[in-house]
């Protein structure tokens, strides 16, 4: 039987083509050598990687933002999250200032909840949710964020764990590392969370 774990391996690329280049993201076309020695052009974006976080208060809710996302034409519930957009931090370090600026929460207990790749048929990016329990509210005037375009009036719920998998289950939420992280806290909390990694867990 072979071992179910995902292991890197990188095929050859025989060519490499840079298609367009924005703020965040990147497209490339790379031809990549198959078995066989066939040629194939793989499409993908480049993406520095995000981190999102399932904040869990002493009554097993689970705090979400409402966000709106162009590209869906959607409002959409998700967890508090942000991309990887300062050089050399640690990604806990990253997670907390999201937690902070989106939501106004501080945690005192960090654990890593799962690893994700959003969409490895056509992006890079890396998703690491964390779970954040001990949770305190951050006093306005301690907070100082501004936020801007997208996140103004960004309303914030707490909603049952329980609750928030049958929102997932039944289509009613689709933010991808929301939904996993969602079911992964459900399922971590059946051994009392006590099989998750510590928050600084090294990524494969």
């Amino acid at each position: 039987m072979m071992k179910v774990e995902d292991t890197p391996e990188a095929w050859d690329v025989v060519d490499s083509k840079h298609r367009f280049k924005g703020y965040v993201i990147e497209v490339v076309t790379d031809s990549v050598k198959m078995p066989r020695d066939e040629v194939a052009d793989r499409d993908y974006v480049v993406h520095p990687g995000a981190v999102a976080v399932l904040a869990l208060d002493e009554h097993d809710r689970v705090l979400m933002i409402r966000q709106y996302r162009h590209p869906t034409r959607h409002l959409m519930w998700e967890l508090p999250a942000g991309i990887r957009d300062v050089a050399g931090e640690p990604l806990v370090t990253t997670a907390a200032r999201e937690l902070a600026e989106e939501a106004g929460y501080r945690a005192g207990t960090w654990y890593t909840l799962l690893d994700l790749r959003s969409s490895p048929g056509m992006t890079d990016e890396r998703v690491r949710v964390f779970l954040a329990r001990d949770l305190s509210r951050i006093p306005e005037e301690e907070n100082g964020f501004e936020h801007r375009h997208e996140e103004i009036d960004m309303p914030v719920e707490w909603v049952p764990l329980a609750d928030a998998v049958e929102k997932a289950l039944m289509g009613m939420i689709h933010n991808s590392s929301t939904v996993a992280g969602i079911l992964a806290a459900y399922a971590a909390s059946v051994e009392g969370h006590a099989l998750l990694r510590p928050a600084d867990a090294p990524e494969a």
